[in-house]
């Protein structure tokens, strides 16, 4: 028989008190990884689990929030361009990787979770979405998170997961006989979310690295493919965040921060792509890759400018990651297509939706001159 240990990582003779602390620890983890599935959405499984049921069960696991993203739905938008290098074009046709192209680029930082008054929180996934506009109206859409791996393997799991982590409303965190099954019946998720939880959070989204977690598949100009994750790594030196900023009361304090930083001028990050072999796994987003893969800096993306989400500009954007430009194509990873799926019944539920003022207030980027 499981033991509670052997899902926590805790040692025999821990006392139950500190089993439960950890446990809901571990649900938090969960609860906010869980949020970079949602807001791209996804397709499931014809007639068992379908992209409504899965809004559904965001509405209900964070209470009705009409007008914004089922998840991540606190965030802010931002603006600037990305600059190719040159070193991604034999590895993919598409444009923005050709040496001193400058592409457009619109997106949002936001916060993982359904709930977009919350306090930000050391715990919180931090997520990076952009959108690329491509010559001749082409685009590239990426959603990424600040985690290496994603918690959950497939959709089901994914489903199942948001009812498990739902924070218990007396004592506001998840119940822990309901996580001890969900990790009993996935022991993938136990290894990932240590993975995830043996990150180092830093101090704000300027220094934070965005993963994009699912595989894709970059296609050269001679037709050759090759199997892709990527990162987008800070310029800025990436400093954990402390025990004072973390008790900071100013409820957007990691946005208000973002928005001081761009005062003083741009924040840029690398675009570094990790290239797979043939074995490595493209269907299991839980699974890291051998550490000794080559990676290539193909470009940086450099953010100018910040403002509250408002109609035209990011709030209006479904940032689904299967809108791919020519060179670049999904892998066979499951959760690829339930994002995209997911985010187009979350996007199409909203939009009909009376739209409330930015959970990020105005006032936060007033004055920037961005």
């Amino acid at each position: 028989m499981t033991k509670l240990h052997d899902l926590t990582g805790a040692p025999p003779g821990t006392t139950t008190r500190a089993l439960l602390l950890r446990l809901a620890t571990v649900g938090v983890v969960l609860a906010g990884c869980a949020g970079t599935f949602a807001s791209a959405g996804g397709w499931l499984s014809p007639g068992a689990l379908t992209p409504a049921r899965v809004v559904d069960r965001f509405e209900q696991v964070n209470g009705p929030h009409p007008g914004f993203r089922r998840n991540h739905a606190k965030g802010l938008c931002v603006t600037g361009s990305f600059a190719g290098n040159g070193a991604g074009a034999p590895l993919s046709k598409a444009s923005l990787f050709s040496a001193g192209r400058m592409t457009p680029v619109e997106g949002r930082l936001a916060l993982a979770g359904g709930q977009p008054y919350a306090a930000d929180a050391e715990a919180t996934v931090r997520s990076l979405a952009l959108r690329f506009r491509l010559p001749d109206g082409d685009e590239w859409r990426s959603g990424m998170n600040n985690i290496p791996v994603f918690p959950l393997r497939t959709p089901e799991a994914f489903y199942e997961q948001l009812l498990a982590a739902k924070p218990d409303p007396v004592t506001g965190k998840p119940d822990p006989e309901r996580l001890k099954a969900f990790f009993a019946a996935h022991p993938e998720s136990v290894k990932a979310v240590a993975l995830i939880k043996a990150r180092t959070v830093t101090a704000g989204f300027a220094d934070s690295t965005f993963w994009s977690l699912n595989a894709f598949r970059f296609v050269a100009p001679d037709g050759h493919a090759t199997p892709v994750r990527w990162a987008f790594v800070p310029e800025q030196r990436a400093t954990p965040e402390t025990a004072a900023q973390a008790a900071r009361t100013d409820k957007n304090y990691l946005f208000d921060d973002l928005v001081a930083r761009l005062r003083q001028g741009p924040l840029r990050w690398h675009l570094v792509l990790t290239l797979g072999r043939t074995d490595d796994p493209t269907t299991d987003a839980t699974l890291p890759w051998p550490a000794d893969r080559e990676s290539v800096d193909v470009g940086t993306l450099s953010l100018t400018g910040a403002a509250p989400e408002e109609a035209g500009n990011c709030r209006d954007i479904n940032f689904d990651p299967l809108v791919l430009p020519e060179g670049i194509a999904p892998s066979d990873d499951p959760l690829l297509s339930a994002r995209s799926a997911a985010y187009s019944r979350s996007f199409t539920r909203r939009a009909g939706e009376e739209k409330s003022p930015s959970a990020v207030a105005a006032a936060t980027t007033r004055g920037a001159g961005l």
